[in-house]
């Protein structure tokens, strides 16, 4: 299927997508969590499901109703075999960590994309945990073997490749007898999703403490079953409402003003740009404005980077993306596909080792872009198709599905010139 995207102007009101983030997480610890927990407004994606479908298979019991379900957890098992995570990063990893804690042989593989994605600071991690954690193919990467139990003190760990690392090495310390240090040996990239992590495991009864070095989690706890609402995503939000800030008027709604989500940083990133953006309560409106080029360093919010790389193209003078060097390990290596598709629209763009160089505005023009199976590739490009001259056709047109899956559906609603063919 190719997603078709004309030039044309949104407006209107939509609400923001559930957060994947907190959904992954969610589903994490009430699998682990003694009893029953309700989890409401659940992003279903292909990327949550792989996670739904995963703890199934390591013992949670799993009620499912619309975008609801209720878990029963605590009681892991082995499972009966292979665990697919499909595409998705945060999946293979935080359960990585759960696998670690279970006397059996898990083995978690995934699609093409996810066999090509890093795994070795983790297994290494896990490895000195007292953990068997191997690669099958003995190259860093999954398929992965996973035997624990995990009772080790210490864990060495780096911080500027994923963050998921780090929440795999918390959540599932929780559960050990004795208390586990983290060390992060280098810096710590995408922190707030790890600010995330340790909210939500509070939520759910445990708690851990960050130290000059890392963090430190007590050991002899327990997680409690808890009713939870997952709040909304302005990773995704990014993207209507940079395309307000191209073209016209968006409200997203169900935006929380005080979630630790690092990505909240795109209303920031917005109106220094020159984007005029307004909250009332948990909504958040962004009006096209005029674009001045400026420095953006992305280190806390890497997932931005596309969108924020199509903005920069529209803004006049030079912008600078910086501090993003682990983008070249997600679904694509996004700075290099962020760089090719709008360079193939005619922006002046430029990579560089840990970003890019943009200098604008450019008059874009519509091209046939290969979003690389990327959903946040995807995304963008569309965005920047509502702005170029002429039509854009982008191959793997539903992959939006792992992150936004209504993501076509609410760029419709918003007056966007799109559609599906093929």
């Amino acid at each position: 299927m190719k997603l078709q995207v004309r030039p044309s102007n949104v407006s209107g009101a939509i609400a923001a997508p559930p957060s994947k983030s907190y959904t992954h997480r969610a589903l994490v610890l009430a699998a682990l969590a003694k009893g029953d927990s309700r989890l409401s407004n659940m992003l279903l994606s292909e990327d949550t499901m792989a996670t739904l479908k995963g703890v199934e298979a390591l013992g949670a019991i799993i009620d499912a109703e619309g975008d609801a379900c209720t878990v029963r957890g605590g009681r892991l098992k082995a499972p009966s075999g292979e665990i697919d995570c499909r595409n998705s990063g945060t999946t293979i990893r935080l359960l990585a960590g759960v696998a670690s804690l279970l006397p059996y042989n898990v083995t978690l593989t995934g699609d093409a994309s996810l066999q090509s994605r890093p795994m070795k600071p983790l297994l290494n991690a896990l490895n000195e945990l007292g953990v068997k954690a191997v690669s099958a193919r003995g190259d860093g990467m999954a398929p992965l073997i996973i035997r624990g139990p995990n009772k080790g003190r210490w864990a060495h760990i780096k911080g500027d490749i994923s963050s998921q690392f780090i929440s795999s090495l918390l959540i599932s310390s929780i559960l050990k007898e004795r208390d586990t240090e983290i060390v992060i040996t280098t810096p710590l990239k995408s922190k707030p999703y790890v600010d995330i992590t340790v909210d939500m495991m509070s939520k759910f009864g445990a708690i851990c403490y960050e130290t000059k070095n890392g963090y430190r989690v007590l050991g002899g706890q327990s997680y409690r079953s808890l009713d939870y609402a997952v709040p909304g995503d302005y990773s995704s939000a990014a993207f209507p409402l940079a395309a307000a800030a191209l073209t016209g008027k968006v409200t997203v709604s169900g935006l929380d003003p005080h979630d630790p989500q690092g990505d909240r940083r795109i209303l920031e990133i917005l109106g220094d740009f020159g984007a005029p953006v307004k909250r009332v309560g948990d909504a958040v409106t962004v009006e096209k404005g005029a674009l001045a080029a400026m420095d953006v360093n992305m280190g806390d919010c890497p997932d931005l980077f596309p969108i924020v790389a199509v903005l920069a193209t529209q803004a006049e003078g030079t912008t600078r993306l910086t501090n993003a060097e682990h983008l070249r390990f997600k679904e694509s290596d996004r700075i290099a596909a962020v760089t090719s598709f709008l360079k193939a629209m005619g922006a002046d763009i430029e990579a560089t080792a840990d970003g890019c160089v943009v200098k604008g505005p450019a008059k874009l023009k519509g091209k046939n872009i290969s979003p690389l199976g990327d959903h946040r590739i995807l995304m963008s490009a569309a965005v920047a198709g509502l702005v170029a001259e002429g039509p854009t056709a982008i191959s793997d047109g539903s992959c939006y599905d792992v992150s936004y899956p209504r993501f076509l559906e609410h760029l419709k609603a918003l007056g966007a010139d799109v559609g599906a063919s093929g």
